[in-house]
């Protein structure tokens, strides 16, 4: 079985010629320097595409969170939304310490 296979595969190799070998080569130049050039010609237009498209959304997520503030609330009003959480401690516990010292 694996003679066959190995006679098929050699049989195969006679026949490929130089001429096919570089017409595959050029044939796979021409469509790499072709890609090249057509991204660097249309890479701009798609750069800006996602730009625009990007800043839509974005804006569209901003104006979503500010727009029903901006009604509620008049020019020069002043709203707190949440008030700092402040720390106690407890002064029967000692001392807060942020890190030990390691011998």
């Amino acid at each position: 079985m694996r003679f066959v296979f190995l006679f098929k595969i050699t049989f195969m190799l006679q026949y490929a010629s130089i001429t096919g070998v570089l017409r595959v080569i050029l044939i796979i130049l021409l469509i790499y320097y072709g890609i090249k050039i057509l991204s660097r010609i249309f890479a701009p237009y798609l750069m800006k595409y996602v730009a625009k498209k990007a800043e839509e959304r974005f804006g569209s997520q901003f104006g979503q969170y500010q727009s029903p503030k901006q009604e509620q609330t008049k020019e020069g009003e002043v709203t707190i939304d949440k008030a700092p959480k402040t720390r106690s401690s407890n002064k029967k516990v000692g001392e807060y310490v942020d890190y030990e010292e390691i011998d």
